[in-house]
C-alpha cells in the first residue's frame, strides 16, 4: 500500500471538522489569547490537541501539549497581524483555488465526497465555508512568512561551517541514489482513432443539449479519474495553469453553455462553465483519449531496439541519440530524469516509478536497458530506453558528492534563525494578551503581556 504524506494543513483540518462536527457540545469557548486583533480560542487548542493525540509518537502531557500549540497559534495570529500592518491582500479567486486544491486531497484521503460529507455530517457547502477563513488565515501567514525568509541566502563558507559544526555522528547518512537518462518513443495515435472518439463526445453534448445533466455523464464516461467522480468538476484554476486550447475555451463560456470539443495534449473534451471570478475559473469537463494500437505500440519498441543496438555497437553515443530518436520533451539535457521531490537529477529507490526501479537495479553503471514501457504524463501508452549514469554508494554526507543537499539543509536553518528572530522582536512589539490559565506553560519564545 502506498503511504501518503499528510500535510500540516490537512491535520488542522481534520481537527477542525473533527470538533465542530462531532465535539462541539464537549466544548466550552472562551478567549485564551489575543495578539492584536485577533484572538485564539480554546476550541482552536482543542481542535489542535485532538489531532496530536490521534497522531501516534506524540508524547508529553496534556498540559504541555496545549502549550506548545498555543505557542504555534500565536505564531500564526502574530503573521495575521503583521499581514494587516503591512496591508497584504488575498484575493477570493486565490482563497478558492487553495481550497479546491486541499478539499482534492482530503476527499482523496477518504475516498469520495460522499464519504468526506458523510464522516463529518456536513454538506459540501458547509466544510467549504469552515474552511474557507482558515485557508485565508494561513495564506496571508504563508505571504509574511515568504517575505521574511525571501532575502536569506547562505554563502560557501557558510554551508562548509555547517557541516563542520554539526557533531561526526550526528551528520546523516545518504542513501544509494541514482542518475537516469532516458531515450522515450511515443507511438502516434491513429486518425481513425481520433475521429471515433470525437464521435463518442460528440455524441454525449448531443444528449447533454437534449436536457440529460453534464455531471453525470461525467461520472459515467469520463477518462479524467481526478476529476469524473466529482461530476466533472475541476476546481478553480488561473489563468496559464490548464492547456492553452482547454483555457482558452474555459474563459469564453457563458452560463449554461457546453463548448464544441477541444483537443488538448491530454486528449478530447467538452466543458461546461461552474464559475467564474475575475481571473479564476472553474469548470467541469468530460475528457475522452485516443488510444495508441497495439501495432503502433509495438512499432515503437522495435524501434527503440534498432535505436539500442546502435548505441551498444558504438555507432552512435547515447547522447547523440537522445537528440535524434527522444520524443521526450524534456530531452534537452541529454535525457536526464529530473527528480520531482528536489529539482535535482539523483533518485533514491523509493522516489523512483516502481517500473524504473525494477529495471535499473539490475543495471551496471553505464548499461542501456531494453525497451521499457511507460505512461506519458499525459497517461499515453510509449517505450523508453533507460541508461543508468551514476550510482552512490550509502554514505555520510559530505561536500564533494553532497555539496547540493548540505547546501539546502544549511539554508533551512539560517531561514528557520530568520523567522525565530523576527518572531523574538515582533512578540515583544504586538499587544499580546494571554490567559492566566496559561500562564506556567513554558514556550520558547517570550511573549510579552499586556
Amino acid at each position: 500500500m502506498k503511504h501518503k504524506i499528510v500535510s500540516y494543513y490537512i491535520l488542522i483540518m481534520i481537527a477542525m471538522f473533527i470538533t465542530s462536527g462531532k465535539l462541539n457540545a464537549q466544548v466550552i469557548d472562551q478567549v485564551i489569547a489575543v495578539v492584536g486583533k485577533n484572538v485564539i480560542l480554546q476550541s482552536d487548542i482543542e481542535n489542535q490537541y485532538i489531532q496530536y493525540r490521534l497522531q501516534r509518537g506524540i508524547s508529553g502531557s496534556a498540559k504541555s501539549i496545549r502549550c506548545t500549540i498555543l505557542e504555534d497559534l500565536l505564531f500564526q495570529k502574530l503573521l495575521l497581524n503583521q499581514a494587516e500592518l503591512d496591508s497584504i491582500t488575498i484575493t477570493d479567486p486565490q482563497v478558492e483555488q487553495e481550497m479546491e486544491r486541499r478539499l482534492k486531497y482530503f476527499i482523496g484521503e477518504l475516498g469520495s465526497q460522499e464519504k468526506l460529507e458523510a464522516y463529518y455530517n456536513k454538506s459540501i457547502s458547509q466544510i467549504k465555508s469552515e474552511l474557507r477563513r482558515l485557508v485565508k488565515d494561513q495564506l496571508l501567514g504563508e505571504e509574511v512568512q515568504n517575505t521574511i525568509m525571501s532575502k536569506v541566502e547562505v554563502t560557501p563558507g557558510e554551508i562548509k561551517a555547517y557541516l563542520k559544526d554539526m557533531p561526526k555522528d550526528s551528520i546523516p547518512m545518504v542513501n544509494t541514489e541514482y542518475e537516469i537518462a532516458q531515450i522515450v518513443k511515443n507511438p502516434p495515435v491513429s486518425i481513425d482513432e481520433k475521429l471515433a472518439v470525437k464521435e463518442r463526445l460528440f455524441e454525449l453534448r448531443k444528449r447533454i443539449l437534449a436536457g440529460e445533466r453534464f455531471s453525470t455523464l461525467a461520472v459515467l464516461y469520463s477518462e479524467d479519474p481526478g476529476s469524473a467522480k466529482k461530476g466533472g468538476e475541476l476546481g478553480f484554476y488561473g489563468r496559464g495553469e490548464l492547456y492553452p486550447e482547454f483555457e482558452a475555451v474555459a474563459f469564453k463560456l457563458k452560463d449554461g453553455e457546453v463548448s464544441e470539443i477541444v483537443e488538448t495534449q491530454a486528449g478530447f473534451h467538452i466543458l461546461q462553465i461552474i464559475d467564474r471570478r475575475g481571473d479564476y475559473v472553474n469548470v467541469r469537463h468530460i475528457l475522452l483519449m485516443a488510444k495508441v494500437s497495439p501495432e503502433a505500440l509495438d512499432n515503437a519498441r522495435k524501434e527503440l531496439d534498432s535505436v539500442a543496438v546502435k548505441i551498444r555497437n558504438k555507432e552512435i553515443t547515447f547522447e547523440q541519440a537522445v537528440e535524434k530518436y527522444s520524443e521526450d520533451p524534456n530531452k534537452s539535457n541529454g535525457g536526464l530524469l529530473l527528480n520531482p521531490y528536489t529539482g535535482g537529477i539523483r533518485f533514491e529507490a523509493d522516489m523512483l516509478d516502481p517500473q524504473v526501479s525494477f529495471v535499473i537495479e539490475k543495471l551496471a553503471v553505464g548499461e542501456l536497458s531494453d525497451p521499457v514501457p511507460m505512461k506519458t504524463e499525459d497517461g499515453k501508452d510509449a517505450y523508453r530506453l533507460l541508461l543508468l549514469k551514476q550510482k552512490t554508494t550509502p554514505h555520510q554526507a559530505n561536500i564533494k558528492e553532497d555539496y547540493n543537499r548540505i547546501q539546502g539543509w544549511a539554508l533551512e536553518k539560517k531561514k528557520k534563525k530568520a523567522v525565530d528572530d523576527w518572531i523574538r522582536g515582533k512578540s515583544q512589539k504586538a499587544f499580546v494578551n494571554i490567559s492566566d490559565e496559561y500562564s506556567d506553560c513554558t514556550f520558547k519564545f517570550n511573549w510579552k503581556t499586556e
